[in-house]
């Protein structure tokens, strides 16, 4: 942690971050329950039960670690595909608190089974199944926001981010993830223009070039380059405790926002104390670098499988 950020008071806050077990959704619940908040900590990954491709990190471990830092972790299995489990988690916030205040849909299953097909393959040469993940992703954020959007209705307020990446119209290199990322971005849109005559926001957030554990095992294969514009996932988790006491926040529902943008507006830095500006594919990377260096990941985590 870095004294340079003064985490903002988010205590009664209720969150529920998707995807927490590591990566980005693990960073963002940190930042919360750094800042004081209750988080409500989303994934498949537990200590007594399988973990995704056998990647480190758990939501107890999240819950934890969220507990440590001065909020409240709630560890909760869920699988977000998973009808039953969406609405299981619902029963849960109405039971414990009755309301939401944040909800953050950072689960995605788009770069499982990575090592087994290259990720940019042509569209003819990429397996239904790894589209079938991207959709299901996408469909899952649906689900579990349509369920769970009551609960802010209720008391007129509340923040909804979906964790993307898009580019205007640069093509990200791979069919099914371009049609999925841009959807996304798309769905935020929908959700803050239905939410419109509520104090609800919905935005789409994009990370830069972030360092999470898929990353991490790859790194030395990456080279020196990322090094300059990698950032943490508490990075992002940062950015979301700016909107969340942003006082213009309504302003900003259906735009996608970036981190490295929202760091430059409010002021706050990395946990290293540095200020990575906001990740684009014009001018920071070309698209075929980018391509590159996820195939540079996927290449380290099939030869660490062996």
């Amino acid at each position: 942690m870095n004294e340079d950020w003064t985490p903002p008071d988010l205590g009664g806050t209720v969150a529920v971050v998707t995807g927490a077990s590591r990566g980005v959704g693990r960073g963002i619940a940190l930042a919360l329950g750094e800042a004081g908040a209750t988080v409500y900590v989303t994934g498949r990954s537990t200590r007594d039960g399988a973990r995704t491709e056998g990647l480190p990190g758990t939501v107890d471990d999240t819950a934890d670690e969220v507990t440590a830092r001065g909020g409240k972790g709630v560890a909760i299995h869920c699988d977000h595909h998973a009808p039953e489990d969406n609405a299981a988690l619902l029963e849960r916030l109405q039971a414990d608190h009755g309301k939401l205040d944040l909800l953050v849909n950072n689960a995605w299953a788009g770069y499982e089974r990575s090592a087994e097909v290259r990720f940019d393959a042509p569209f003819w040469d990429q397996p239904t199944w790894r589209y079938d993940l991207m959709e299901a992703s996408l469909r899952a954020q649906y689900d579990v926001t349509r369920r769970l959007v009551p609960l802010m209705l209720a008391q007129d307020k509340g923040l909804i981010v979906g964790i993307s990446f898009s580019d205007g119209d640069i093509y990200l290199g791979q069919v099914a993830y371009d049609v999925f990322k841009s959807a996304s971005d798309r769905m935020a849109k929908g959700f803050a223009y239905d939410l419109r005559k509520k104090d609800i926001t919905a935005v789409s957030l994009h990370p830069g070039f972030v360092r999470t554990e898929r990353v991490e095992a790859a790194w030395e294969a990456l080279g020196d380059g990322p090094a300059s514009v990698v950032h943490s996932p508490e990075y992002v988790g940062r950015a979301i405790c700016a909107l969340l006491t942003d006082p213009k926040l309504k302003e900003r529902s259906g735009s996608v926002l970036t981190t490295g943008d929202l760091a430059a507006e409010h002021g706050f830095t990395d946990v290293d104390g540095r200020r990575p500006p906001a990740f684009r594919l014009e001018g920071r990377m070309t698209l075929a670098t980018r391509m590159d260096r996820l195939n540079r990941v996927v290449d380290a985590q099939r030869k660490a499988d062996g």
